[in-house]
């Protein structure tokens, strides 16, 4: 009989396996969720300019809760900048721009691949890799070698990476199983998921490297999901999940390891965080389609007609759709200095006779509040049941309970 390796006795939850029979269905339905939003996502129509700046909103916050997490303090707006090449940080505080810079460059090379459809298997030498990238021209302990596994203890709070002597082993170990791990056709997200959050919590587990393991795992994470098909702009939701629930992210993974290796709990309160930013993106994506729709309606209105009353009419409702809410009539010329230039010679009944030929058109409505637009008239298909109360639903029979299964226990590698 073999002699154990020391993780064996100090770690004793590094098993390669997880069993998913016993996981709530809250968990299954979220799973379901995530991958229908994500495959939404992905073949939403935008106009190329929303969906560039689309990107560069989530990147941006991606790469801040990627680097945050593990103190990095700029601002989503200063990492914007750096994005765009307009910040300018004091030379003691340029660590913080390489760090971002460096997790920046390891999605870019993982997006590459993917584009060129070269999916690379899981392996130590590109774990490694990983650790290399994120830790590039930063100032480290002398024990720390960007991409080599330490040869010291290492811990976060109280708990302890796995002895040093087994992390290669363990490195082979994790890439493996995970690799073992083959989707069915139309559940590559779902599964791409869970490789995710198991390659992520696994690293943390055994904390192979002297430094930058969490953002090694961001990006061993940012991996699998991409090349599942999860849309880059929701590749990095997952770790501004984490970021934005620290003390909860903490617990979890804590909870993880002295449970003796029970992932169920930190799974579903990752695809839960993930499912909560996924409904925030589609509805941001979803007001980005409702404007140009409603743009697009407004023109039409109007038609061929470009005297001059008609363009400042247009122009009205459309500043009024930018702003939202409700404005008294003696706010409409203050919409934006265009609309005052053309108000700026016209009486206040004109102002009222542009506001009955805008309702006339139904483009806008008069309340106590003011006038606003009926951007609502866009939304063809709206629940029937707005405004009605909540009916009682029978409680399920136990025959009902879901019997959903995703490879019941997965492959132990």
């Amino acid at each position: 009989m073999p002699a154990l390796r020391k993780y064996e006795t100090s770690h004793p939850w590094l098993t390669f396996k997880v069993d998913l029979r016993q996981v709530s269905a809250r968990l299954w339905i979220a799973l379901g969720e995530a991958q229908s939003k994500c495959q939404h996502i992905a073949g939403v129509p935008l106009q190329p300019d929303i969906a560039a700046e689309m990107h560069r909103i989530y990147l941006a916050r991606g790469l801040l809760a990627t680097t945050a997490i593990e103190g990095n303090t700029l601002t989503e707006k200063e990492v914007r900048d750096l994005l765009e090449n307009k910040l300018k940080l004091p030379p003691s505080r340029q660590y913080l721009a390489q760090e971002i810079e460096n997790i920046l460059g390891g999605f870019n090379g993982i997006l590459k691949q993917v584009e060129r459809r070269r999916l690379v298997p899981l392996s130590t030498q590109l774990i490694k890799f990983f650790n290399a990238q994120v830790l590039s021209k930063l100032k480290l302990d002398p024990e720390v070698v960007p991409g080599e596994i330490r040869k010291h203890s290492v811990g976060v709070g109280t708990y302890r990476g796995a002895p040093a002597e087994d992390c290669e082993y363990l490195l082979d170990r994790l890439c493996e199983w995970l690799n073992s791990i083959n989707a069915p056709d139309g559940d590559e997200v779902i599964y791409g998921l869970i490789k995710s959050i198991l390659g992520h919590v696994y690293l943390a587990w055994i904390h192979p490297f002297g430094d930058g393991n969490g953002r090694t795992a961001r990006l061993l994470e940012a991996k699998f999901l991409l090349e599942a098909g999860v849309p880059s702009a929701a590749a990095h939701l997952l770790s501004n999940h984490y970021n934005l629930t620290r003390s909860e992210y903490y617990k979890q993974l804590d909870y993880t390891s002295k449970s003796n290796g029970d992932l169920r709990t930190f799974i579903e309160y990752a695809v839960t965080g993930l499912v909560e930013q996924l409904r925030e993106q589609i509805a941001t994506v979803q007001n980005q389609q409702l404007m140009v729709s409603w743009i697009n309606y407004v023109h039409e209105k109007f038609g061929a007609q470009k005297t001059p009353a008609d363009r400042r009419q247009r122009d009205v409702v459309l500043a009024m759709s930018k702003k939202g809410g409700a404005f008294k009539a003696s706010d409409i010329k203050q919409l934006d200095p265009g609309i005052a230039a053309q108000y700026a010679t016209k009486t206040p009944k004109t102002i009222t006779r542009d506001m009955n030929r805008l309702k006339k058109l139904e483009l806008v409505e008069a309340g106590p509040a003011g006038y606003r637009a009926k951007i609502e008239a866009m939304l063809a298909f709206l629940p029937t049941s707005i405004g009605k109360p909540p009916q009682p639903q029978p409680k399920a029979q136990p025959a009902d309970k879901p019997q959903l299964e995703l490879g019941l226990t997965l492959p132990t590698g």
